[in-house]
């Protein structure tokens, strides 16, 4: 038997490989129960399963309907923070977002990509770092590295590939700062959740 590269394996590399599969398997099992969790009409509940598979979550934040994870167990989210319908927070390496954060629907934000520049297409990771009173705008894609600094402001559609300034205002393809924030003081709370949404 050989490997995707042609090399030949040994029994032990097969063994290996074919246990590899397997604990795979059993991954992916997860992840498709978490994503169907993700369709319980009450963020209560969500939440709770959300907690035990892993998530550190704040108090009085939620995570709308429809949501999408690949491992909850790198993603923290601080209080009173709401994440929208239909978003996708990948965790496959360290997602951390801050108090009073908005993330509105059909968000992305990837911390995993493949380097186009290996001869294997080989996977790589970098964490993701949303700070507090940030807002990110429907749609928008944040990809892997990126710091959004404090009282951002993520346009609709905006992809991210560097890091937003604190205050700044970004919007396009890729992002880049289309306004500043006028308040600096922020001090607001994002309101009650409807519980079944």
């Amino acid at each position: 038997m050989k490997d995707k590269t042609g090399k030949q394996l040994s029994l032990k590399e097969i063994a290996i490989k074919v246990l590899k599969r397997i604990e795979t398997i059993f991954s992916e099992f997860g992840t498709m129960v978490i994503h169907l969790v993700g369709y319980v009409p009450s963020h209560n509940i969500r939440n709770f399963y959300y907690q035990i598979a892993g998530l550190k979550i704040g108090q009085g934040s939620a995570i709308h309907m429809g949501a999408r994870f690949y491992d909850l167990s790198n993603i923290e989210i601080g209080k009173d923070s709401i994440v929208g319908e239909d978003v996708t927070l990948d965790g496959r390496d360290k997602i951390k977002i801050g108090d009073h954060v908005d993330i509105a629907s059909e968000v992305m934000i990837y911390n995993a990509e493949h380097d186009i520049h290996d001869q294997f297409f080989a996977p790589k990771t970098e964490p993701v770092v949303i700070e507090d009173y940030v807002f990110i705008g429907p749609r928008a894609i944040i990809l892997p590295g990126v710091k959004i600094g404090k009282g951002a402001v993520v346009a609709a559609g905006a992809v991210v590939t560097k890091d937003v300034a604190d205050f700044s205002i970004v919007g396009g393809v890729p992002a880049q700062i289309i306004g500043e924030r006028k308040v600096k003081d922020l001090n607001y709370k994002l309101g009650r959740v409807a519980w079944f949404r």
